[in-house]
């Protein structure tokens, strides 16, 4: 990283409660013997863009775009739902929880996107599909093993929490995984 950077991204903060911490747990328990990096649920966020190194010259006009995509954008509930992978089944990349949150999730990743096109970056890619990474996979030793508990725990209802603000994160990565620290915050109304 270049001293003149900041690895950054906006988001939504992801606070775990009701079933949540329970049911990863006992995933991260069930596979405690497998390679995976875990994400510290302290950390649990919801990326609307991932915006990486990025000039500290051009974060003035992020900020202002942010500013403009939330601006009396209100309030709005989000459940946490299920657990998935990306990857395929006998070579799985990522643990996710599933994130249900309707119309004003599509909507703020929209306008979001549409007021950052207004300044030249562009979406990454073309399908928005709201998850949350719990775990990152190395190498699973006991294929059958990891299928029981995925099957297991596809399917929970890990409860619902009021999302009332965006936040552009700036990410660090240090030995023991990434510290994000907010840049900036936009509350909804």
């Amino acid at each position: 990283m270049m001293a003149n950077t900041k690895r950054l991204f906006a988001a939504v903060k992801i606070i775990p409660t009701g079933q949540f911490p329970v049911i990863y747990n006992q995933i991260k328990a069930a596979l405690g013997h497998e390679k995976i990096t875990w994400v510290n649920p302290s950390a649990m966020h919801l990326t609307i863009k991932f915006f990486g190194e990025t000039y500290v010259k051009d974060i003035p006009a992020i900020d202002r775009s942010l500013q403009k995509a939330t601006s009396g954008f209100p309030s709005f509930e989000l459940a946490v739902k299920d657990t998935g992978l990306f990857g395929s089944r006998y070579q799985p990349r990522v643990i996710w929880f599933g994130i249900e949150a309707g119309l004003h999730l599509q909507t703020l990743f929209g306008s979001v996107t549409e007021q950052l096109e207004t300044i030249g970056i562009f979406p990454d890619r073309q399908n928005f599909v709201p998850h949350l990474t719990i775990g990152r996979i190395k190498e699973i030793k006991d294929n059958k093993n990891f299928q029981l508990v995925m099957d297991r725990h596809r399917t929970h209802d890990s409860g619902s929490q009021t999302i009332n603000e965006l936040v552009l994160y700036e990410s660090l990565l240090q030995r023991d995984g990434p510290v994000y620290t907010p840049v900036h915050r936009y509350g909804f109304s």
